[in-house]
């Protein structure tokens, strides 16, 4: 069911993303760029405390199905709006509506794997879960580009490839209405008396459950970081591979390049899969995360330094890599730390953390960037939010392990220092 979600999205993404940066018949600056991945990701984080609080107190297995199936309609609409030239506004809200219903289905889907899933193998299955469902989304994504060489790169061709990301929601939804009822949670409602009470309060529920979690918390602030630093990378490549890059022997510059780089970026997510539960288990979660963020400062300053195709290609494999792990690492401590009853709406303030970050770094590129993507210096500040993201993560582990130890001191010398 993941993967047939996450394929779809691929598709969806990547059609819409050529649709508005290498269409022939349109232009796009850095701003129309941002925008455009903007769209694709802010309603995560804008409808994510609403869906979070939802999924806490509706049945999962009717979420995946009507989101699906909501989701496959308003694909329909924007495939339209492309095959017919349409732009602004009127391409851009339906496309926020498709991210923000696609919210509910990658949310239920994270709530539920603890349902399937004993406990103690939360991170082997999160791993494989997570990592082979962002590589369906890569495997999406290629997909979309290839069928945009085949029937054209113009608006007909960009509306017949999104109108194809239907497939995905399609089989997720029959996947899903497969599963017994209440068989994917939740298990009990929070102790609010309505499902509207539930909502209001489901952001600030879930911030408190993530502050009183150390471990969380350091989590989040990992992942902040690399995604504020993968925004900055992000917006920078495309616009290079647009105007600035040039073929280099088998390197592809334009479209066809970037469709290389989502390759190398799914490679990135499968070697993920394969490190990452070994390196939790021998080094623990913590070490993990901070040996990965080492790496992603040292691969982010080689391409401000070297800034050619080949460098921003391997840093994709390796972004992808270290990206993929810090995430597995932070989707099993939200799993296995937070109580069920609020899962929901952690996950929602997670999406911001993951998201809103992303779409920050992205708009603050595009205004600083010029045209053709070369500031290595965006780059270098990259680089900095890897280490930035490490003194954070060592910061709360050092808070956890404070009240670890107040924990066990006799009750008369709690406030000793």
């Amino acid at each position: 069911m993941r993967f047939a979600t996450q394929w779809g999205d691929g598709m969806f993404q990547a059609a819409l993303g050529g649709a508005v940066l290498f269409n022939p018949e349109r232009q796009a600056d850095p701003l129309a760029v941002a925008a455009g991945l903007a769209v694709l990701l802010l309603p995560y984080s804008l409808i994510g405390p609403f869906a979070g609080a939802l999924i806490d107190r509706w049945d999962r297995r009717r979420v995946l199905v009507g989101a699906n199936l909501v989701r496959a309609a308003l694909v329909v609409v924007v495939a339209a709006v492309v095959l017919y030239g349409g732009a602004g506004a009127a391409l851009y809200l339906p496309a926020l509506a498709v991210a923000g219903v696609n919210r509910f289905v990658l949310a239920a889907l994270s709530v539920a794997l603890p349902h399937v899933v004993p406990r103690e193998h939360l991170v082997e299955a999160n791993t494989f879960a997570v990592t082979a469902g962002a590589a369906m989304a890569a495997v999406g994504g290629a997909t979309s580009i290839g069928l945009r060489e085949l029937v054209g790169t113009g608006d007909a061709g960009s509306g017949a490839v999104t109108l194809m990301a239907i497939a995905g929601s399609l089989l997720a939804a029959v996947l899903a209405a497969g599963f017994r009822r209440g068989t994917l949670g939740p298990d009990r409602s929070d102790g609010h008396r309505s499902t509207v009470s539930s909502v209001l309060h489901g952001f600030a529920d879930g911030a408190r459950a993530t502050i009183a979690t150390p471990s969380v918390a350091a989590s989040f602030l990992a992942l902040g970081t690399h995604r504020l630093a993968f925004g900055v990378s992000t917006l920078l490549s495309l616009l290079l591979f647009r105007y600035a890059f040039t073929d280099a022997g088998p390197l592809r510059a334009g479209m066809a390049g970037l469709g290389e780089a989502i390759v190398l970026a799914a490679a990135g997510l499968a070697t993920a899969a394969l490190l990452t539960p070994w390196m939790v288990h021998r080094w623990g979660r913590p070490r993990t995360v901070r040996v990965s963020l080492v790496v992603a400062t040292v691969a982010q300053l080689a391409v401000a330094t070297l800034l050619s195709l080949p460098a921003v290609m391997v840093a994709a494999f390796v972004l992808g890599l270290t990206g993929q792990i810090v995430k597995l690492c932070a989707d099993a401590a939200v799993q296995g730390e937070i109580g069920d009853e609020v899962l929901g709406r952690v996950f929602a303030l997670y999406d911001i953390v993951f998201n809103v970050g992303y779409v920050l770094a992205v708009a603050a590129a595009a205004l600083l960037s010029p045209t053709d993507g070369t500031a290595p210096w965006l780059l270098a500040c990259a680089a900095l939010l890897y280490v930035l993201g490490f003194l954070g993560h060592d910061l709360q582990l050092r808070r956890a392990r404070g009240l670890g130890a107040m924990s066990v001191k006799p009750p008369g010398r709690i406030g000793d220092r």
